[in-house]
């Protein structure tokens, strides 16, 4: 990492960008979802510069994400968004950044929508990355074709064993669903990486690239190589690989005080801001 780097600042033009990279992505995994379940009853709703969106039951990408920059959401918009997911038999859950306009936060918790946790936004200008680290016995590269059911086992195999440090995730998933998530997450333009260490799958990464944005969705390590520099790896290599594509800045979202956090802040990442994830039953 660069010494004396001054820390990324974060406004509301950035944060809406990086808003606006992540409704993106919650459109088109879903999208990719009816796809591969044809004639099944999804939908992607736009509301107020974000979107709505539900791909399948209990999946990831079933929430409200990137609204607060294009105006504030109408109670009629917000009641026809609340009666989609309600015949689905499903909450809402609305992600909110801290930069997002707060006469949103007072609509939404009117309406009875209840706070549940929050999550951090980290991001680097990859002006400032790092230059790419490959500790001694560990190999990153993009996966091949050929080896997309390996890097799906890893991956899903290291989230269904997550890090205990920090405040808790919000959200559990079977692995069934994020299983099809995951396959979902490829088809909408994911970039997949794998990492081996001595000579074994260790780790598998993920990152979407839109806006100039390197927008990092999702890293596991397999419990029995975690601490050995397998994480800093695949985060080098897909930072080095964004730079290289143009984008300009690369963000990923972690629990609050979690060892991704702590991963990625020792890499240079500055927090940007918070989402409060807020929830309501049907």
């Amino acid at each position: 990492m660069r010494t004396g780097r001054s820390s990324l600042f974060c406004g509301t033009g950035l944060a809406g960008r990086i808003e606006r990279v992540e409704a993106q992505l919650m459109a088109e995994t879903s999208q990719a979802a009816r796809r591969r379940r044809a004639g099944a009853a999804g939908f992607v709703i736009p509301v107020a510069g974000g979107v709505a969106s539900f791909a399948e039951e209990d999946s990831p990408f079933n929430k409200v994400a990137g609204l607060g920059f294009g105006g504030v959401p109408s109670a009629a918009a917000l009641e026809e968004i609340e009666r989609a997911f309600a015949a689905r038999g499903a909450p809402v859950q609305a992600e909110l950044a801290s930069l997002a306009d707060p006469a949103i936060g007072a609509r939404l918790t009117e309406r009875g929508y209840r706070l549940v946790s929050f999550e951090n936004i980290l991001g680097l200008d990859l002006e400032d990355a790092p230059e790419r680290v490959v500790p001694p016995g560990i190999e990153v590269r993009p996966s091949r074709e050929d080896e997309s059911g390996s890097w799906l086992d890893v991956v899903v195999e290291g989230f269904a064993h997550p890090d205990t440090e920090g405040i808790p995730w919000h959200e559990e998933f079977s692995r069934e669903v994020l299983e099809r998530a995951e396959r979902d997450l490829v088809t909408a333009g994911a970039r997949c990486y794998l990492a081996w260490r001595n000579g074994v799958i260790a780790g598998g990464a993920s990152v979407r690239m839109a806006e100039g944005v390197a927008h990092f969705t999702g890293a596991a390590t397999m419990p029995a190589h975690r601490r050995q520099g397998v994480q800093t790896a695949l985060l080098s290599a897909r930072l080095a690989d964004a730079a290289a594509a143009g984008c300009d800045i690369a963000v990923v979202t972690t629990a609050p005080g979690s060892k991704s956090q702590q991963n990625v802040q020792r890499q240079g990442f500055d927090l940007l801001y918070t989402r409060a994830v807020l929830v309501k039953q049907p």
